[in-house]
C-alpha cells in the first residue's frame, strides 16, 4: 500500500468510494490473505503468491494426511485378499451349488466373479432389447473384464437386433474384442466364468429373486456344452437378418416352426422375447405371403415351400 496508515476516511475520500464500501474492501483482503496489521501501525500489502500459500497451506496437509491414510487402508485391504481368496475357495470345495439371494447380494457376487475371471466369461442374454439403466451399469466392467484379455462371448437373441440401445451395447463390446452373436430362442439367462463357475437364476422369470453359483464339474460341462450347441447355431450380431426374395427371415422361420407347433402368439413372444403384438403382425404377413386362410394352412403350405426345414 502507498499509504498504509491512511484511515478509512482518507483512503475513501482518495479512491472515490464510500467509507462502507472500503471497509468491505478491506475486510475482504484481510479474509484473503492479502492485507496484515503491521507491528509499527498501519497494514502490509501481501503479494498474492505469499498468500495463497499461507491460505491453502493448511489444506494441502490435510489433503496430504488424507492421501496418507488412503494408501494405508488400500494397503491393509490388498494384504486380505490372499485370505479372501483362500476362504473363497475352501467355500466352493464345500459347496458345489450356492444360492444367493437379494439384488444387491446378486450384483456383488457377479462384480466378483467378473473382476477375478481371467480367462473366459460366456453369458446367454435372453429376452428383446436389454434395460437402458443394465446396459449402463453393464458396459464399464465387460469393458474392464475384455481390457484384461478375458476371451468373452456374448449370446443374444435375433429380437434384440431391433433395439437401439442393445445395439450400441453389442457394437461396443465387439470393438472392444468380444464376441458377440445372436440366436432365434435362448432357454436361461447364464454367465460361465473360466469355465469353473456359472451363474444360473432361481426362477428365469424373476432374474432379480436369486441366483445358482454352480461349481460341479459335472454339471458345468453340461452348461458349457448347452452353451456350445446355441452359440454354433447362432449368426454374428452384426450380419444382417433379412434374405432376398420371398424367403422368410429367421425371426419369422421362428414364428412359422412355433406355430406349426400349436403354440399361441402369446407364447410365441415370450419364448422369443418379443411382443404378443410384434408376433402377431409377422403372422399375419406370413399368412398373406402364403396366402393362408388359417394358421394350420399356413404351416402346411410353409412346409411345401421348404421353409420349416
Amino acid at each position: 500500500m502507498i499509504h498504509p496508515t491512511d484511515s478509512v476516511s482518507q483512503i475513501a475520500t482518495r479512491a472515490g468510494l464510500a467509507e462502507d464500501e472500503v471497509i468491505a474492501a478491506e475486510e475482504r483482503l484481510f479474509t484473503l490473505g492479502l492485507l496484515r496489521t503491521s507491528p509499527s501501525g498501519g497494514r502490509v500489502a501481501i503479494s498474492p503468491e505469499s498468500a495463497a500459500d499461507a491460505l491453502l497451506a493448511p489444506l494441502e496437509q490435510d489433503i496430504l494426511q488424507r492421501r496418507i491414510a488412503m494408501a494405508a487402508t488400500r494397503a491393509r485391504l490388498h494384504a486380505l485378499s490372499g485370505d479372501y481368496l483362500e476362504a473363497r475357495s475352501m467355500r466352493s470345495a464345500k459347496s458345489s451349488i450356492e444360492v444367493v439371494e437379494g439384488i444387491e447380494n446378486i450384483r456383488a457376487v457377479i462384480d466378483d466373479l467378473a473382476r477375478t475371471c481371467v480367462s473366459s466369461l460366456d453369458a446367454l442374454v435372453p429376452g428383446g432389447g436389454q434395460p437402458e439403466g443394465a446396459i449402463r451399469a453393464a458396459t464399464p466392467l465387460d469393458l474392464e473384464t475384455l481390457e484384461r484379455g478375458v476371451k468373452t462371448r456374448m449370446l443374444f437373441q435375433h429380437t434384440a437386433r431391433k433395439h437401439r440401445a442393445t445395439v450400441v451395447y453389442a457394437g461396443t463390446l465387439i470393438a472392444a474384442g468380444a464376441q458377440v452373436r445372436s440366436v432365434s430362442v435362448l432357454p436361461s439367462r447364464m454367465l460361465i466364468y473360466d469355465a469353473s463357475c456359472a451363474v444360473l437364476p432361481i426362477d428365469p422369470l424373476h432374474t432379480a429373486a436369486g441366483v445358482a453359483l454352480v461349481r460341479a464339474p459335472a454339471v458345468l460341462n453340461f452348461l458349457q456344452q448347452l452353451f456350445e450347441h446355441y452359440w454354433d447355431r447362432a449368426i454374428d450380431f452384426a450380419e444382417e437378418d433379412q434374405r432376398s426374395g420371398s424367403e422368410p427371415t429367421d425371426v419369422e422361420r421362428d414364428v412359422l416352426m412355433l406355430m406349426a407347433a400349436g403354440k399361441k402368439d402369446e407364447a410365441i413372444a415370450h419364448q422369443l422375447g418379443m411382443s404378443p403384438r410384434s408376433v402377431s403382425r409377422i403372422v399375419a404377413r406370413l399368412m398373406e405371403r402364403l396366402g393362408a386362410d388359417s394358421r394350420f394352412q399356413a404351416g402346411a403350405r410353409a412346409a411345401l415351400h421348404g421353409w420349416l426345414s
